[in-house]
């Protein structure tokens, strides 16, 4: 299935690539995501039609994601948890609870945006979650997890 790309998406092209995917992710993700249309000629055109307007939406977004990164940046989040005598936490910090924490200090986080590769974290320390705003952006929030007092 031909599709055209109404955004970038990683790892498959930028704003207006016709592409070929399989059809299920086409039918089932892009095309209701509102992330691409179907590769037919009046598709096409309507697409140049509104290629500039849908060029300045994705620029809105990048520099709205950039200024989100740059407050992430300045932030530095700490998460108080009950542990062990070794450090290891009685359960463990999750994509939610940073969430929370966040949010709590005035910066909205997706849970979608929070990347934890090695899951959630079970002991104490400090750490550096990788978070993903755009296709193009990513920053660093600075997390402690300390233990309760």
């Amino acid at each position: 299935m031909e599709v055209i790309l109404l955004e970038n998406i990683a790892k498959l092209g930028d704003l207006g690539d016709k592409v070929a995917v399989k059809s299920g992710y086409g039918r089932n993700f892009l095309i209701p995501q509102k992330k691409a249309v179907p590769a037919t000629a009046v598709n096409l055109q309507a697409f140049e039609e509104r290629r500039t307007e849908l060029e300045k939406t994705a620029n809105v977004k990048l520099e709205e994601a950039k200024a989100r990164a740059e407050k992430i940046e300045a932030l530095s989040v700490s998460i108080q948890a009950k542990s062990g005598e070794e450090g290891k936490l009685f359960g463990s910090v999750t994509v939610r609870d940073i969430s929370e924490v966040a949010e709590a200090q005035g910066v909205i986080l997706e849970k979608s945006e929070i990347r934890l590769p090695e899951g959630p974290i079970r002991e104490l320390g400090e750490f550096e979650i990788d978070i993903h705003l755009h296709s193009e952006v990513n920053t660093i929030l600075k997390l402690a997890v300390v233990p309760e007092a």
